[in-house]
């Protein structure tokens, strides 16, 4: 027998609230062959008993249980199960439309250079209600591991689909905590393009439960731990030894609990040279990360990135130094408008004072719904991931 053309991936820890709707999506695609391995990574609530009842109803749903051990862990448990052409990732609590496999299959058959492809999802809440926002990603042509913080080649991970030679030649899932996604489209751009469809092929389930948006810990460790995956892919690109990372050191990040603890910890795995570069990067990636999401900086936090800050960024392009000065301005006026005056004035270099004070006017004098205008203009003029 054939196997399927499509072996379709989705790890699975407590979801008894998501899980069903998630399988059953999938189970509704239209117009292709498929497998579903669903990976119970040690569930301790309903999950296994939906996932059981569903697999009795549906030949194609085949669920591989284990102990918990953390989402590489299970991918790659999965990845051992997969046997078709293509992989394509889903997440226990997304939804798929119905034609999300066959558009992403039409388009991998088209064009051979291509390794993987992404596509653009409508937000829905916890509860599954619509939050009127869609995510489109640029393209990840326009990856750059030297940009500060780097430019991902990113692809929404639970909407991805992937060659499987691709994958696996390029080692599979690493232990790159909370970006190990981010670390893999590294790879498998240096084996092919990777492209981000502009169809809305699902929904993507943004909720305080997920491990990007649940708290600034792991803010901390996602801002670490994608930058170093960035510092991978450039000693790739130099043709240097590639970063070892190691399991345990998830455990040594959470235990360390700051952003320089966390940074100490990472500087382990890497060259002398490496640790500033990683430092500027890391910094620069947790104000991205606290712009957008449910957690804020710190005192800590932002006497670090003061500090990191008052190095100076000559040695960035003229884009790049802008970039950095909107978002410590930004980011330091939030602040302010918030009455965490010291931990504004701390992240902010004194040459910055005049950017930091018209933010902070701007934040605190102008209605909501202009500031929510300027924003977006801002983003169309000088779009960043």
């Amino acid at each position: 027998m054939m196997p399927a053309r499509i072996d379709v991936l989705i790890p699975a820890y407590n979801a008894e609230a998501t899980i069903r709707s998630a399988v059953e999506s999938i189970q509704r695609q239209q117009g292709v062959d498929i497998a579903i391995h669903v990976v119970d990574d040690g569930s301790n609530d309903s999950t296994p008993r939906i996932l059981a009842e569903m697999a009795t109803a549906d030949p194609r749903l085949k669920v591989h249980s284990k102990p918990n051990g953390g989402i590489v862990d299970a991918l790659n448990t999965g990845l051992d199960q997969c046997e078709g052409e293509f992989v394509a990732r889903h997440d226990a609590d997304d939804i798929a439309y119905p034609e999300r496999l066959a558009v992403q299959l039409a388009y991998l058959a088209s064009y051979h250079e291509v390794s993987a492809v992404g596509a653009a999802v409508r937000h829905i809440d916890g509860a599954g209600r619509m939050i009127g926002s869609i995510a489109r990603l640029e393209s990840p042509d326009n990856a750059d591991p030297f940009y500060v913080p780097s430019r991902e080649p990113y692809l929404i991970h639970p909407f991805l689909m992937v060659r499987r030679a691709a994958i696996e030649t390029a080692g599979r899932y690493r232990y790159v905590h909370h970006a190990e996604d981010t670390d893999l489209y590294w790879r498998l751009s240096e084996r092919g393009r990777l492209h981000n469809l502009p169809d809305i092929l699902g929904e993507y389930r943004l909720h305080d439960a997920s491990i990007s948006g649940s708290s600034i810990v792991n803010g901390r460790i996602m801002a670490v731990n994608s930058q170093l995956a960035g510092l991978s892919a450039r000693r790739r690109r130099c043709g240097n030894g590639d970063i070892h990372f190691p399991k345990e050191t998830l455990a040594a990040y959470k235990r360390a609990g700051s952003l320089p603890a966390m940074i100490e910890v990472a500087a382990g795995l890497l060259d002398k040279s490496e640790r500033a570069d990683l430092e500027e990067a890391a910094a620069a990636k947790l104000l991205e990360l606290t712009s957008y999401r449910p957690y804020e900086l710190d005192a800590e936090d932002c006497a670090f990135i003061g500090h990191v800050a008052r190095r100076g960024f000559a040695h960035l392009s003229a884009e790049n130094r802008a970039l950095q000065v909107r978002r410590i301005s930004g980011a330091a006026a939030r602040l302010a408008a918030k009455g965490e005056i010291r931990a504004a004035l701390a992240l902010v270099p004194t040459g910055l004072y005049p950017a930091f004070a018209a933010r902070f006017l701007s934040r605190v004098a102008l209605p909501e719904r202009l500031r929510g205008a300027l924003r977006g203009a801002s983003a169309k003029a000088a779009p960043v991931k």
